[in-house]
């Protein structure tokens, strides 16, 4: 049975319908819930996923995520559920497993859209597999279409 569930939230649709299984979940196994957000780290003035920043977008960027992360809280909330949030900043797949083990999750669920064509998959890393491949609990991955 799962005791604490550690939902990785970036708002998008995928997100959301992650969201949304989790809470289900956290009812029926009675689980604590932890949502986080993650920033990408920047190096200089470049991202880690390729991006140019200067402070003044990477100050935006940061509170875009906290906003994304404070409206998951109050979706949670406003469905009677209570979760800690964290905005967590640097590899997204290496900071979700490290927080998954510092708070001892028994489950990760994330979200996940298919990419249309062989080039959309080729060239991005999807979270959902890293995850999977180095989560030391399990992985809930919800699709949307």
């Amino acid at each position: 049975m799962y005791k604490r569930i550690l939902l990785a939230y970036d708002g998008s649709p995928s997100g959301q319908k992650a969201l949304l299984d989790c809470q289900e979940l956290a009812q029926w196994s009675q689980a604590e819930l932890a949502l986080v957000a993650v920033l990408p780290i920047t190096i200089g003035l470049v991202s880690i996923e390729g991006g140019v920043y200067d402070s003044a977008m990477m100050e935006r960027e940061r509170q875009g995520m906290q906003n994304v992360l404070e409206d998951g809280l109050q979706r949670l909330q406003a469905s009677g559920y209570q979760a800690k949030g964290m905005l967590l900043t640097g590899d997204t797949v290496e900071e979700i497993t490290g927080y998954a083990k510092k708070i001892e999750a028994d489950l990760i669920v994330v979200g996940h859209k298919h990419l249309n064509g062989w080039a959309a998959r080729w060239w991005k890393t999807s979270v959902s597999k890293s995850l999977i491949g180095l989560a030391h609990c399990s992985v809930l991955v919800a699709i949307t279409a």
